[in-house]
């Protein structure tokens, strides 16, 4: 005759575990750093939306001591991975803050700036930011390019002090030029390329059958054309 199961009474009211006392213990610890975060985040945020709309932006720009044009409140976008541009969600605060590992205002100001010398020195972050800041610029979600003056705003900020002259000459070229009103993804990145690859001002490895957006071609045959005349 089978024997009879034993009721699982005990099993069900025996002691938590080690491992499930800690586990609940890391819940428990987690809930209350949202809970911090999310507090610090109201300081900035509209209530009735919940967001932290332009005017929060303005005051946290205040209490970092940074202009809202300031290339760190862009760093501070790209670590919360911000969608749209002048607002941040709970969620994408949530996760710049946890990224960046900071609690207090001054902290948060000091490893932002810190982070203006780390992205430049590592390619891989550097070019992640740089798209970053294209995409972030896109006004509506449609839309494809953006304003050369903003462009230029950006290259000046992200690229100007680790490629001078590129930059520079560059930011010259597109004010004083009339065709190109706008630039796109394609021509966005292929200004990194360039300023990572070719030699300047000579640009001598620069070959316009590499698949060069035209817009570079115009620009090199632009300072090749200028070094000529200067000799």
């Amino acid at each position: 005759m089978p024997r009879r199961k034993r009721s699982s009474r005990w099993e069900e009211t025996k002691p938590p575990t080690a491992a499930a006392d800690f586990s609940a213990s890391c819940k428990a610890a987690a809930n209350k750093e949202f809970e911090e975060i999310d507090k610090w985040f109201y300081t900035y945020a509209d209530t009735s939306s919940g967001l932290i709309e332009p005017d929060g932006v303005l005051h946290l720009c205040s209490d970092l001591g940074i202009d809202y044009t300031d290339v760190r409140i862009l760093l501070l976008a790209w670590k919360m991975q911000a969608k749209k541009q002048g607002f941040f969600t709970l969620e994408e605060w949530r996760k710049g803050i946890k990224d960046l590992n900071v609690d207090t205002i001054e902290r948060l100001k000091q490893t932002i700036t810190k982070l203006v010398d780390e992205v430049k020195h590592y390619s891989t972050m550097l070019l992640d930011f740089y798209t970053y800041a294209f995409k972030y610029n896109l006004t509506e979600f449609s839309e494809k390019s953006v304003d050369k003056e903003t462009c230029c705003t950006l290259l000046e900020n992200i690229l100007g002090s680790k490629f001078q002259s590129q930059i520079a000459k560059l930011i010259q070229y597109l004010m004083s030029q009339t065709e190109y009103k706008a630039l796109n993804m394609d021509q966005w990145l292929g200004v990194y390329r360039f300023c990572q690859e070719i030699s300047f001002p000579d640009c001598s490895n620069y070959g316009e059958e590499d698949a060069w957006p035209v817009i570079l071609d115009d620009f090199v045959q632009m300072v090749k054309t200028t070094s000529i005349g200067a000799i």
